[in-house]
């Protein structure tokens, strides 16, 4: 469900890409110190989002170190990593792990059985770290899993339910910035939930499985109503954003805001685009 939050890297300066890029290798460096190669493989682009963002807006000290890793084995690479590279990897984990355990649950996986069982003790020291946000991710899950096998197309009840969860996420801690902080989550948790199910739509049509757009899909209307329904969530986001105090890569986050999270919805559109010119050939 995650990948949606990224850079545009074309419309990015180049110290500013080199300092995504390390961002992102530093949270990749925390999880596998703290997590091992499990940890590492729950590594997200939205995650390096809420990094760069929570840094900026407490001003967090940004270490930057050098190292080789599997990916980049001869040439060090340069690693940014705050508190918040901590907090972001503690959060990736836990998300991971309670994703894993409703694929148990719920659908008898037995890849949600066995990558449960290598992130149960790992996960079980965050919970005690972080019993607020353990407890929300925990719950809405299970109330987005209800939903979803209750064939529920009532879509501000569905991405609200995961908007919820982000929302809990995005609140470092309780302080002056909680209520726009959960505004922001919010909101971009419910981007992210409607994306996904708009990246999925033809696939889970096709396999006959749970799609909240399933009903809308059949409405002529039906791209312009998704175009105007994820504008009007980042929308939300961006203008809860603009109102905090963000200033150090304020380029960044903004174009991550207003340009990067449409990635894979041009994508999409290129993709279809061209499906069609082939048919008419």
């Amino acid at each position: 469900m995650f990948g949606y939050v990224t850079i545009n890297a074309d419309e990015l300066k180049v110290k500013d890409y080199r300092k995504y890029k390390a961002y992102y290798c530093g949270l990749c460096r925390v999880l596998k110190e703290e997590y091992g190669f499990s940890g590492q493989m729950t590594l997200t682009y939205d995650m390096t989002f809420a990094v760069i963002f929570l840094t900026s807006l407490y001003e967090s000290t940004v270490e930057k170190e050098m190292h080789r890793c599997k990916v980049h084995p001869v040439k060090k690479q340069a690693m940014l990593r705050s508190e918040m590279t901590k907090y972001a990897a503690d959060m990736n984990v836990l998300l991971a792990y309670y994703h894993l355990e409703d694929d148990w649950s719920d659908e008898k996986k037995m890849s949600g059985l066995f990558g449960k069982g290598i992130l149960k003790g790992k996960a079980e020291k965050i919970i005690g770290s972080y019993p607020r946000q353990s407890r929300v991710i925990a719950e809405k899950l299970k109330e987005l899993s209800a939903l979803e096998r209750e064939n529920c197309m009532d879509l501000d009840k569905v991405a609200g339910c995961f908007g919820s969860l982000m929302a809990e996420l995005f609140v470092y801690k309780k302080d002056v910035w909680e209520e726009r902080l959960r505004d922001i989550g919010f909101y971009l948790g419910k981007y992210i939930y409607l994306m996904d199910a708009y990246d999925d739509l033809e696939k889970d049509l096709k396999e006959g499985c749970y799609n909240p757009l399933g009903e809308m899909y059949k409405k002529e209307d039906y791209e312009e109503r998704m175009q105007d329904i994820l504008c009007m969530m980042i929308a939300e986001c961006s203008a809860r954003f603009e109102k905090l105090p963000c200033l150090v890569d304020v380029d960044i986050l903004r174009n991550i805001l207003y340009d990067g999270v449409w990635n894979r919805y041009r994508a999409i559109q290129k993709k279809r685009i061209e499906g069609k010119e082939q048919k008419n050939v």
